[in-house]
């Protein structure tokens, strides 16, 4: 960006640009390099057995030797994954406008969403996988259930929390209803529904695992809940371990993914993604 003589930013700031973003990917990797190293340490030092605590060597294998078992798993838990946060983000931001329309819509639905978000999902997972289609079926709304409130109420939120001065200068200049909604309180929910969209995504994936666990699917599309337990009744541990690796990757997938867009929709122009000197 130029400054307001034209002039390109001081290469002095470039570089510390840089150098920040160097250290912010360094630093981790560094700290999780230190881990495995330790973890590496103490299996080969204890002699401990590897159906109890396999090493670092041992799960990679894992990963090379049940790859075919692991990553059709591995895709199934991933579109569940994502097509509940994709129906999550529709349904939360569409029935939170149809909310904030009035508040007696408000004071009548809104209580049916929290009695949803509150009621363990394991515990209407059952009543789900009877009427269900299918077990992928449930396992989608299982999760869909989850990651849906966060979404919904930060999107209420948002929309409730449009400047009041604004509000009143849109109907001194006559808006209807749908242009002050387009133009100024959906812009305005940005910060809130990204917030959401980033608890959601987390969500989304918690409760896909769960579900399938609820759900006690197995067989060839099964998800990689089902090859957890499976490695943990076989004492296949280093297929155990795998499969939390993979699941912890694709969870640090989808944050950075929901980080991203956060960046993207609010760097420009939001306090939250400003940079300042002080």
């Amino acid at each position: 960006m130029s400054d307001e003589t034209g002039a390109s930013p001081h290469p002095d700031a470039a570089s510390a640009r840089r150098r920040d973003l160097a250290l912010r990917i360094a630093v981790p990797l560094l700290v999780i390099a230190l881990l495995v190293l330790i973890w590496y340490a103490y299996v080969k030092l204890s002699g401990v057995p590897s159906y109890i605590l396999p090493g670092p060597a041992a799960v990679a294998n894992a990963f090379v030797t049940d790859w075919t078992t692991l990553a059709p798993a591995f895709w199934v838990t991933t579109k569940i994954t994502f097509l509940s946060l994709m129906l999550a983000l529709v349904g939360g931001v569409g029935f939170a406008i149809f909310l904030v329309q009035s508040r007696w819509i408000e004071l009548a639905f809104y209580p049916l969403a929290v009695i949803l978000q509150v009621t363990p999902i394991v515990a209407i997972s059952p009543l789900i996988l009877i009427y269900a289609p299918s077990t992928q079926v449930a396992l989608l709304i299982c999760a869909f259930l989850v990651a849906f409130f966060p979404i919904l109420s930060n999107m209420v939120q948002g929309l409730k929390s449009v400047d009041h001065n604004l509000i009143n200068l849109f109907e001194l200049y006559g808006a209807t209803r749908w242009q002050t909604l387009l133009y100024l309180k959906l812009p305005a929910a940005q910060p809130y529904f990204m917030t959401g969209l980033r608890i959601g995504g987390g969500l989304a994936l918690i409760a896909a695992v769960v579900a399938e666990f609820a759900a006690g699917s197995a067989g060839a599309g099964s998800g990689l809940a089902f090859r957890l337990l499976e490695a943990q009744y076989r004492l296949n541990i280093p297929r155990l371990f795998a499969a939390l690796l993979m699941l912890s990757l694709l969870g640090v997938a989808i944050f950075a993914l929901t980080s991203f867009i956060f960046w993207l929709a609010l760097h420009r122009w939001h306090e939250s993604s400003l940079k300042r000197e002080n």
